[in-house]
């Protein structure tokens, strides 16, 4: 059994004893803390909170356990069942809600479950939000109201509101789809996205869809990260000439792979790339991604004139940095690409539809238009901590043995260098430090990250 509590939420696997899965002791705890810290710091002028799931097999019953808690704690609940992440975060500034918690493991297995915790925006708590929640679970600080103060419980559908929203982008051009007569294959690991994505492709003009594992079961045709040892089923499929694209979303929905006509991956790291060119061609202006995330789109902002910035990983630093530079578009290199002018949050539905506008638009098929974007590859490599080991001061030692170089520190160390970067971060859920690599080729990227490694264990 595994139980994580972190600054974003607490995740586990269910079953076990308390405090070492995710049981419903723990559940109730955690949602009791979220609440007591909503109450204490929420400046809206309303008591309700709103819910969403995604469809993994535990979702009723998590859900039945956080809706109670927060009734118990005096909160009206909005409950709007099975919905993806974004459409969540859409649901609390829609409601005016003071926040909101979203039941969803993202891409791990089917046996782990999480909640992950909105602002009055919508949006995911920073850190010290999350340590003080963390603080108030710890310590059992939080007090049940009493029967007349019970909140309530009402329900409600946004799938068709959070369609809508991405229809109404004003890059979104759904007459260009209609003439292209695409036909799209959709790969939803049995989640919420099988309800939602099938709609949207079919409301933005799309012809034909070919759905791929769209019943929302919870029980995952495949293991539900959306990288490419996952996604043979999708890829054999387009191989036959089927579909003209391929998407695959995470169970949540705030990641989009995307498969080409020949059954190859476009590769996660160009989902933002490559949306990212087409926002820059029609409203010029800043973009972000993380410090893990591919070169490419520093590359392609610059072609457009515009300027670059890099956040540490993370969404909500992600959304720090896009705010802070006023970013038209921005993202992480899993897949994940958030578009302000929708709302700061990585949302697979954007992907999408601006995706498919772009590829409508270019008359191009997805292969020749993935061969005009820079040409990069990432390697990720890991070093195994044992106890003792001081991690600040091997990522200090390697920051000094490369000071002649471009050396980031606001997310443990990257290191820039003309053709390639590394960069080193420790896990915050695993005993590990993170490597990762680009480079122009896979075996370069593969032999700068062994090189650090190597560095890494003798500083050890």
């Amino acid at each position: 059994m595994s139980l994580i509590k972190s600054i974003s939420g607490i995740r586990g696997t269910i079953g076990g004893r308390p405090g070492e899965g995710l049981s419903p002791l723990d559940v109730v705890k955690f949602t009791a803390a979220y609440a007591t810290f909503i109450r204490k710091t929420t400046t809206v002028n309303t008591n309700k909170i709103v819910v969403g799931r995604d469809a993994r097999l535990s979702g009723p019953m998590v859900d039945r356990l956080v809706v109670a808690t927060l009734m118990g704690m005096g909160f009206d609940v909005v409950n709007i069942g099975l919905a993806t992440t974004p459409t969540t975060e859409i649901a609390v500034k829609a409601e005016a809600a003071c926040g909101g918690i979203i039941l969803t493991a993202s891409h791990n297995p089917k046996q782990w479950n999480a909640l992950k915790l909105l602002n009055a925006d919508g949006e995911f708590l920073n850190a010290k939000q999350g340590q003080e929640i963390l603080k108030l679970a710890e310590a059992d600080d939080f007090s049940f109201v009493d029967v007349d103060s019970l909140g309530k419980v009402t329900t409600n559908d946004y799938a068709q509101h959070h369609i809508d929203s991405v229809l109404a982008l004003d890059l979104v051009d759904t007459d260009a789809i209609r003439k292209a007569h695409f036909s799209v294959a959709i790969d939803a690991v049995n989640s919420v996205g099988g309800i939602v994505i099938p709609q949207l492709l079919r409301q933005l003009g799309v012809e034909n869809v070919v759905e791929l594992n769209c019943e929302p079961t919870g029980d995952f045709a495949h293991t539900p990260e959306p990288i490419p040892e996952n996604l043979s089923q999708i890829s054999n499929l387009m191989k036959t000439g089927i579909a003209d694209v391929g998407f695959v979303v995470d169970p949540d929905v705030d990641r989009l792979a995307i498969v080409m006509e020949n059954g190859e991956m476009f590769v996660e790291e160009y989902t933002l790339v490559s949306i990212a060119d087409y926002v820059l061609s029609k409203t010029p202006g800043a973009t972000v991604s993380n410090l893990s995330s591919s070169r490419a789109l520093r590359d392609v902002t610059l072609a457009h004139g515009c300027e670059y910035s890099a956040s540490a990983v993370g969404e909500v630093n992600v959304v720090t940095q896009m705010k802070a530079t006023k970013a038209v578009i921005g993202g992480e290199g899993n897949g994940g690409v958030i578009y302000p002018a929708a709302h700061f949050g990585r949302d697979a539905l954007v992907g999408v539809a601006l995706f498919l506008t772009l590829l409508a638009k270019s008359g191009k098929k997805v292969s020749e238009l993935k061969r005009q974007y820079p040409a990069y590859e990432i390697a990720k490599n890991r070093v195994e901590l044992t106890p003792g080991i001081n991690v600040d001061a091997i990522l200090q030692a390697v920051k000094e043995r490369f000071a002649n170089e471009k050396v980031t520190t606001i997310d443990g160390v990257k290191i820039d260098f003309d053709d390639s970067w590394v960069h080193l971060r420790k896990s915050n859920t695993e005993p590990i430090i993170r490597i990762y690599s680009e480079a122009s080729t896979m075996p370069k990227a593969v032999e700068l990250g062994e090189r650090i490694k190597s560095i890494i264990e003798s500083l050890g």
